[in-house]
């Protein structure tokens, strides 16, 4: 009789690309966390901005972009975030945390309404918007 031989090895399933399922080698990693969604980061950060404008601590936006390395442009888009309704803006800082893929809601999303200045066709575009996402 042949004596038989046992191995155990630890595999994980892990989805490849274009979505097939391939087996690896050694134990699954670990679930990355989730993450706070980008355009709800922007607008916290907004906020610390204009505050630190409006108390003097820096001369304007301009100065806050060169500090942060971004273009002027980019900085005028994070700041357009402040026009939300403050309705919005609460749900925008309150969104759900991302588990995995990408974010819902971009900025892009973001900036036709808060280009609109009338709060009460905000509100109209942001559920619009809202009913879209599903």
């Amino acid at each position: 009789m042949t004596p038989t031989l046992s191995v155990e090895v630890d595999l994980h399933i892990q989805r490849g690309r274009k979505a097939r399922k391939e087996l690896h080698a050694g134990a699954a990693p670990k679930p990355v966390p989730a993450r706070t969604p980008r355009v709800a980061k922007l607008l916290a950060l907004a906020h610390r901005l204009e505050k630190l404008v409006r108390e003097g601590e820096v001369a304007d936006y301009a100065t806050l972009a060169k500090a942060g390395q971004v273009t002027r442009a980019r900085m005028s888009q994070i700041m357009a975030l402040l026009n939300l309704h403050p309705a919005i803006q609460e749900e925008i800082l309150f969104l759900p945390r991302v588990e995995r893929g990408r974010d819902p809601i971009v900025l892009r999303d973001l900036m036709p309404i808060a280009m609109e200045l009338d709060w009460c066709k905000q509100r109209k575009m942001w559920r619009s918007f809202e009913a879209r996402l599903g």
